[in-house]
């Protein structure tokens, strides 16, 4: 894949590294279908709450949540 990043501007291969370096720990399809759903969900609005930050972080695998207290 490094030799298609190439062909792409900086500022696009940059993102794309993210991405990846974001869901590196994602093992699944599933799991990847379901942080970019809810991803697209969080993000539809321009605004992401306290609450939507943390359960995209935790379907990243970044930090755990009460799932009793969330707003959403």
């Amino acid at each position: 894949m490094n030799w298609l990043l190439k062909f792409l501007p900086a500022d696009k291969r940059a993102l794309l590294e993210l991405a990846i370096r974001i869901t590196q720990n994602l093992d699944t399809p599933e799991e990847r279908k379901k942080v970019a759903d809810l991803t697209k969900e969080v993000f539809k609005d321009g605004k992401v709450s306290i609450g939507e930050w943390a359960k995209l972080g935790s379907a990243l695998g970044v930090f755990k949540i009460d799932e009793k207290s969330n707003d959403r």
